[in-house]
């Protein structure tokens, strides 16, 4: 059996997505037993020049539904960077999930060979949609979730790579 593009992207975003929501989860249950903002969290970060965890959980939702659209040839849904608590992070993720379980998986498979065309830091990057899936979307998509999970590590939270990889 073979895998096809949508396999490998829309539900891999998709079971990370759903870790993040528990990680997220088991940050604030954290926060409350032990007396702890927060926004103490939410503001945390690895390194000065890193973004805040709230900054790594918009872009694993960003990186997960942009490379969807772009490899599926339609137009994600903007969300704007303005979560201000964890509810609003868990409402991201939510909505990054709905976004994503309405990707028709006929708009991806077969698409391999599509153009996918990004600009970043002022160049145009071009890949097919396999290329891009596989060289930028889930590299990106899996540093942003690795490194969520590294600043509730690093803050204290107890989570272990179960908490990250999931029972299944």
């Amino acid at each position: 059996m073979s895998l096809s593009l949508y396999d490998l992207s829309v539900p891999v975003f998709t079971r990370g997505l759903g870790q993040l929501a528990h990680l997220l989860d088991k940050g604030l249950a954290h926060a409350k037993a032990s007396d702890i903002e927060p926004a103490v969290l939410f503001n945390a970060r690895l390194a000065p020049d890193m973004f805040t965890l709230a900054g790594q959980v918009q872009s694993a939702s960003d990186a997960s539904k942009l490379g969807t659209a772009r490899i599926a040839g339609i137009t994600a849904p903007s969300f704007p960077d303005t979560e201000a608590s964890y509810e609003e992070l868990q409402a991201r993720v939510a909505k990054t999930l709905d976004f994503l379980a309405g990707v028709d998986r006929t708009l991806i498979d077969g698409a391999e060979e599509r153009p996918v065309v990004m600009k970043a830091r002022g160049h145009e990057l071009h890949f097919t949609a396999e290329r891009y899936l596989l060289q930028f979307a889930l590299p990106n998509f899996f540093f942003h979730l690795t490194t969520a999970y590294g600043v509730l590590r690093h803050s204290g939270v107890p989570v272990g790579k179960l908490d990250y990889l999931g029972n299944s």
